[in-house]
C-alpha cells in the first residue's frame, strides 16, 4: 500500500500525546506531534479531570498533524486509561466534570455494593474483581448521593468515547473500555443488566456498545474547520490503553503471556473465554475484553508508579534525576537487601514515596534503604518478585506452561527491571515495542480502514518495524532464595 498516516491519540493518567504513524505494507514509523500534561485537579467535591482542556490539546495536535501530513491522513483513533466516564444530557451537554478514579468517593462502596449483590456473583457475571477504581463503585456513590447529573443523564460515555463524541457527534461505547467498568458481561459483550439493576443504576444511560475497529464517522464540521481538514474518519480502536498495548505486542498464536509495563504493570494472557472461577476471584484476576473476540485475563500490579513517585518527590525536594540515572543507581545498588509489597495500599496514594518505602521496610523488620539507589533497587526487585507471584498464579489458574514473556510499554526502557523480571520468572523476556499502545491503536485503525487484512498481519508489521531486547534468566538459585524471602513478607 502507499504511505498513509494514522493519528493515534494516546492519553495516560499523567500526560497525553498525539502520534503520527506513517505506514506502508513494510514498516510503521511513529512521530510525536504534540505532547501535553494531564494533571488531575483537587477541588471542593473531589478529584477531577480537565476533559475540556484535553479536548483542546487534541485539537491542537490534530491541527499540527494536518499541517505536516495533510492529505496522507487516513484516520484517527483514541485510547485512554480505563473506568472514568462522563454523563451527558439529552442535548449532548456534559453534566459535570468527570472524576478521577483515585477520587475518594469509592470509600465504603465495596461493602455497600456487596450488600446488594455478593462479590462472587458480580464476578461470575462481569469477570471483574472489585477494585477501588471500578466505575461500578463510582456510579453507586453518585446514586447514593442522588447526584442530579446521574438522575438527569441520558448517556454514560467513558473518557475515550466522550472525546470521540466531541470529535464526531456519535454517542457509542467501545467494548474494551466498557469491560473495565465491572458492568459488562464478558461472554455476551453486552451490559450486565443484573448487576446494573442490583446497584439501582438507571438503565437509560447505558447505550450502544461497538466492537474495537468500528469506524464512528467523519470529524464534525466545526472540528474539520479548526484543524484545517474535513472528513477524516475516527475509529473506535481498542480504546482502553491496555487493550491497545496488548494488540500492539507482536505475539504469535494463542495463550501468550504478556506484560504491559507503565505506571501500572498489567500481566495476563490472551484467552478465548473468561475465567471466572472462585480461585481466579480469590487471586484477584480480572477478565477484560480485547480485540477480535479475545479476553484479557489479567491482574493489575502497582508498576512504575513507585519509581515515578520517587522521582516526583525528589524533584519537590530540589533534585532532578532523570529515569536513565535512576535506573543506573538501582543497578549499582546491592540486591535483595529488603523487599516491599508494591500492591500494599499505602503505596497507592501520591506523595512521600521514598519515605513510604523506607518505613515499610523498617516496619517489617528489614533494614531501611539508606540512599536513592537502595530505595530504587528495593522497588525494582520487589516489582520483579511481584511479577513472579502473579506469574505463578496464572500458571496455576490456567494450567498453561510458559517459556516466554512478551513485555511492551514504556517500562521496557528500564533495563534493570527487564533483567530482574527474566531472573525472577526464570523465563525469556522479549521486551518491545516501547510504544506498544500507539502501535496497537494504529493497527486497529489500519484494520478498520482496510489497510490490513487481520491482526496477525498487523503484529507482523510491528515486528518488522521496531527493535526488541531479549533477556535470559540468570542466577536462578539466588533469585529463588530471594523469592522465598519476598513471599514471607509480601504474601
Amino acid at each position: 500500500m502507499p504511505h498513509k498516516t494514522f493519528i493515534a491519540i494516546d492519553l495516560g493518567a499523567g500526560s497525553g500525546r498525539v502520534i503520527a504513524a506513517t505506514a506502508d505494507s513494510h514498516k510503521i514509523e511513529l512521530e510525536e506531534i504534540h505532547r501535553f500534561d494531564n494533571p488531575g485537579t483537587e477541588l471542593p467535591g473531589g478529584s477531577f479531570w480537565n476533559l475540556i482542556g484535553l479536548h483542546r490539546e487534541i485539537l491542537e495536535g490534530l491541527r499540527r498533524a494536518v499541517e505536516k501530513h495533510g492529505d496522507s491522513i487516513a484516520s484517527i483513533g483514541i485510547d485512554t486509561w480505563g473506568c472514568d466516564h462522563g454523563l451527558l444530557g439529552p442535548d449532548g451537554s456534559l453534566l459535570g466534570m468527570p472524576h478521577q478514579y483515585r477520587d475518594p468517593r469509592h470509600e465504603g462502596m465495596p461493602e455497600a455494593m456487596h450488600a446488594l449483590m455478593p462479590e462472587a456473583e458480580i464476578y461470575a457475571r462481569t469477570g471483574i474483581k472489585t477494585n477501588f477504581y471500578n466505575s461500578s463503585l463510582h456510579l453507586l456513590a453518585e446514586a447514593r448521593k442522588n447526584n442530579p447529573a446521574l438522575m438527569h443523564a441520558t448517556s454514560l460515555l467513558f473518557v475515550p468515547d466522550l472525546l470521540a463524541f466531541w470529535l464526531t457527534g456519535r454517542r457509542v461505547v467501545e467494548r474494551t473500555i466498557a469491560s473495565t467498568s465491572q458492568l459488562l458481561d464478558p461472554r455476551s459483550g453486552g451490559w450486565a443488566w443484573e448487576v446494573i439493576d442490583a446497584l439501582g443504576l438507571p438503565r437509560g444511560i447505558f447505550g450502544e456498545i461497538v466492537a474495537p475497529g468500528t469506524v464512528l464517522g467523519p470529524l464534525r464540521e466545526e472540528v474539520g474547520t479548526f484543524i484545517g481538514k474535513s472528513g477524516i474518519p475516527v475509529v473506535a480502536v481498542a480504546s482502553h490503553d491496555t487493550a491497545s498495548a496488548v494488540a500492539g505486542i507482536p505475539m504469535k498464536g494463542k495463550g501468550n503471556l504478556w506484560l504491559s509495563s507503565g505506571t501500572w504493570s498489567i500481566m495476563g494472557i490472551e484467552a478465548a473465554e473468561p475465567i471466572t472461577t472462585p480461585e481466579a476471584l480469590a487471586a484477584g484476576f480480572c477478565n477484560e475484553l480485547g480485540v477480535q473476540g479475545s479476553v484479557r485475563f489479567l491482574k493489575n500490579i502497582a508498576g512504575l508508579w513507585l519509581i515515578q513517585e520517587c522521582k516526583r518527590q525528589w524533584e519537590l525536594d530540589g533534585e532532578s534525576p532523570d529515569y536513565a540515572e535512576m535506573a543506573a543507581m538501582a543497578d549499582a545498588a546491592e540486591p535483595f537487601t529488603a523487599f516491599i509489597d508494591p500492591d500494599d495500599p499505602v503505596f497507592a496514594s501520591p506523595g512521600g514515596m521514598p519515605e513510604k518505602i523506607r518505613t515499610w521496610c523498617e516496619r517489617t523488620g528489614q533494614p531501611g534503604p539508606a540512599d536513592k539507589g537502595a530505595i530504587l533497587r528495593v522497588a525494582t526487585d520487589s516489582l520483579a518478585m511481584k511479577y513472579r507471584a502473579v506469574f505463578e498464579d496464572i500458571k496455576s489458574l490456567t494450567g498453561f506452561d510458559f517459556q516466554r514473556l512478551h513485555a511492551g510499554g514504556g517500562g521496557t526502557k528500564n533495563e534493570p527491571l527487564s533483567r530482574a523480571t527474566a531472573n525472577a520468572l526464570g523465563i525469556e523476556v522479549v521486551a518491545g515495542p516501547v510504544e506498544a499502545t500507539s502501535c496497537g491503536n494504529v493497527i486497529l485503525q489500519m484494520l478498520a480502514t482496510g489497510h490490513l487484512t487481520d491482526l496477525d498481519a498487523g503484529r507482523e508489521l510491528i515486528r518488522r518495524s521496531f527493535d526488541f531486547r531479549i533477556y535470559q534468566p540468570q542466577d536462578m538459585g539466588k533469585w529463588n532464595e530471594a523469592y522465598g524471602k519476598f513471599r514471607s513478607l509480601a504474601g
